[in-house]
């Protein structure tokens, strides 16, 4: 039920039941003083703790932006780049919405407290002081009517009179002050209806425009958190495949036992004992190497020994090898008298053979299967398969096409210019067995929708066995994920890097390329201006020399004048 109203005309009957109606009235007051007060307070908490909130995202931001990502080798990938950039593009974010932030806090006091504080001492301060002077005045008036009703009849005329003067002055003043407390009460209790709730919606407006930026920045945000998800996964397929490989070399060293040449910079290194009686220096010497002869367990009381001898000394040095398979590994390094053997491998052609019956099998019968090369076969089985089937010179060659691709350059272009180079560097019966294999292997992507082998899976799966280091270890198993991108290059590039002759002149820090084709002549059918300072302007009917494909789509490389640059394609003929 709603407050009772207040009748100006009962300020002159001043009723008990207008009083009561008042003091209805005062209570709604005092209520939503206290009230407002309380909001105030809670609206100062809620400030300090955005504020608070608002320095620890600044400083979890700032720890973003600080911290460095280390990949392990000397170059990285796209992936990896990206990812290690995401905590920077992390931090810029929460930056920008910590800047929206402030603002809503530095505008919070001047839209929501101070109107409040203002609304609470001018309103209803104002009433409570017209409360103050209404009491003073009933106050005073009803003591003078008191004194007023008290007066004797006998009095005289002239004195009655002025009493009742000032009676009328009293009941005067009373009635003003309270038709004004009436009004004032009145007022206020219709300006909270607006000046209450008005700061509290531009609080809420202030705090939904916040809300509303967040939102138009994880909008924006989207294009580069589906990258960076797609980063991520790419990084998560070659971490699995990747620690498979490190999981099956660190079995292999452990099975290994001593019989295990540790690769490395050497053609060996490690620890021997010398059998010398003299004191050893501290600084290392060098020794040129005659010969190395295996000594017979007979002639000394030490096992797993051999003698050297250097040009640098007279007579027979003694080594002594920690075991039998360290002291073949020692003979074989320094051409003593352990021989290497090599297993038997069956001729090229039968290589091809076997390929090609692989290659016609899986195109007609098992193109669809889902997983397709995914699932491993029995491990000995297949290692025999390969030593069997295939040389180590397919395999060796192929890591021609390892990190130089992608050490220097984020351009795919220049990429795949390099792949092409390094893969027409191939002896040609190893370049056919690769364009048979990737050719296979393009059919199998074409396919994805049945046996969900993309591009990035096949590269996942055959980027280690093309072009697995010949020495087994941690730093080449990271650099997995490069041979998987070449892989998808070649796959996405098969004609262009297989097929294509064309003219690929970069200049990088570390990589530079040129890769020739025959020239051709070649005339401009209409005129063109260059817009681009790579590009060459010609009149109608000019004639250009060394004309080769360009790897701009629609574009030819060719020599007018003496200066080498893009033209269109379909503005000259071929002569």
């Amino acid at each position: 039920m709603g407050l009772p109203t207040l009748e100006f005309s009962d300020s002159f009957l001043d009723s008990p039941d207008f009083r009561e109606r008042l003091k209805c009235h005062e209570i709604e007051l005092e209520r939503t003083n206290k009230f407002i007060k309380e909001l105030i307070k809670d609206g100062n908490m809620l400030i300090s703790a955005l504020k608070n909130l608002s320095a620890a995202v600044q400083k979890f931001s700032q720890s973003l932006q600080e911290f460095q990502f280390e990949c392990i080798g000397d170059a990285e990938t796209d992936d990896e780049v990206n990812i290690a950039q995401s905590f920077k593009e992390f931090s810029q974010l929460l930056t920008t919405v910590e800047e929206e932030r402030r603002r809503l806090i530095q505008n919070a006091d001047d839209v929501l407290i101070t109107p409040l504080e203002k609304f609470r001492k001018e309103q209803i301060g104002a009433a409570k002081e017209g409360k103050k002077k209404f009491d003073k005045e009933t106050e005073k008036y009803y003591s003078t009517l008191e004194r007023h009703l008290n007066l004797s009849s006998r009095k005289k005329e002239t004195y009655l009179q002025e009493a009742d003067t000032q009676i009328d002055k009293e009941r005067q003043l009373f009635y003003d002050a309270s038709l004004e407390y009436v009004f004032k009460i009145q007022e206020v209790q219709e300006k909270k209806k607006f000046e209450f709730v008005e700061p509290l919606l531009a609080f809420l407006q202030g705090l939904f425009t916040f809300y509303h930026e967040g939102y138009e920045l994880a909008h924006e945000f989207e294009p580069y958190k589906q990258q960076l998800q797609f980063n991520l996964q790419n990084t998560r397929n070659n971490f699995v495949s990747t620690k498979q490989e490190v999981e099956k070399l660190m079995k292999r060293i452990r099975s290994a036992d001593q019989d295990y040449k540790p690769p490395g910079q050497w053609t060996m290194e490690g620890f021997l004992y010398i059998q010398e009686k003299r004191e050893l220096l501290n600084q290392p010497e060098m020794f040129k190497l005659k010969s190395c002869i295996r000594r017979k367990t007979d002639s000394i009381d030490k096992r797993f020994c051999f003698d050297i001898e250097v040009v640098e000394r007279h007579g027979v040095m003694t080594l002594q090898a920690l075991s039998e398979s360290n002291r073949r590994l020692w003979l074989e390094a320094m051409d003593g008298k352990e021989p290497v053997r090599n297993s038997a491998r069956l001729p090229l052609k039968y290589s091809f053979c076997f390929m090609y019956s692989i290659k016609i099998s899986t195109d007609h019968t098992g193109i669809n299967t889902m997983g397709l090369y995914r699932i491993g076969g029995v491990n000995s089985k297949v290692q025999k398969l390969m030593s069997t089937v295939f040389c180590d010179t397919y395999r060796n060659t192929f890591s021609l096409m390892s990190i130089c691709c992608f050490s220097e350059s984020d351009d795919q272009n220049y990429r795949v210019c390099a792949v092409h180079a390094l893969v027409h560097k191939l002896p040609e019966r190893n370049r056919e067995m690769l364009e048979l294999l990737i050719k296979h292997l393009v059919t199998v992507s074409a396919q994805n929708q049945f046996n969900l082998m993309t591009v990035s899976n096949l590269g996942v799966i055959f980027g280690p066995t093309l072009m697995r280091s010949q020495e087994e270890t941690v730093a080449a198993m990271m650099n997995i994920k490069f041979q998987n991108i070449v892989v998808e290059i070649l796959i996405e590039n098969f004609t262009k890097v297989l097929f294509w002759f064309w003219f690929c002149l970069r200049s990088q820090p570390a990589l530079t390329l040129a890769v020739f084709a025959v020239s051709r002549d070649a005339k401009a059918m209409y005129s063109c201006e260059a817009e681009h300072s790579h590009e060459l302007s010609f009149p109608q009917g000019a004639l250009f020399s060394n004309v080769y494909p360009s790897v701009e789509p629609g574009w030819l490389q060719a020599t007018y004048e003496g200066r080498t640059g893009l033209i269109p394609e379909n503005y000259v003929v071929f002569l």
